[in-house]
């Protein structure tokens, strides 16, 4: 079981950190993705990270104000985002993969609920 937080409102240009906890698995064997989907919009994949730390993906989009980061000793996954804009306003969500791979949005073994990011003045 997957559960996202730490969304909510902020100004263009504020930050926020989100996390992922997960139970029920052993989180260190498992690679984490963070998901986003805008309105009217189809999910996105914007950052992973493997499962010892030792590789890390960031969509262009997010790339430089994005930082992934993960504890496997509190099963938590976090996502500190910075500079943010209003495009970046969506629903964010986790995905878990046993393994060495990424998580995608076809290829998974686990989602959590999403928390929702809201970015306006």
């Amino acid at each position: 079981q997957l559960q996202a937080s730490g969304g909510g409102l902020v100004q263009p240009g504020g930050s926020l950190t989100l996390s992922c906890v997960a139970s029920g698995l052993t989180f260190e064997n498992y690679a984490i993705g963070w998901f986003r989907q805008a309105p009217g919009k189809g999910r996105e994949g914007i950052s992973c990270i493997s499962i010892n730390r030792g590789t890390k993906y960031y969509a262009d989009s997010v790339k430089g104000r994005f930082t992934i980061s993960r504890d496997n000793a509190k099963n938590t996954v976090y996502l500190q985002m910075n500079n943010l804009r209003p495009e970046d306003t969506a629903v964010y969500s986790c995905a878990v993969r046993l393994g060495e791979l990424y998580p995608t949005i076809r290829n998974s073994d686990g989602w959590g609920q999403g928390t929702q990011v809201t970015v306006s003045s």
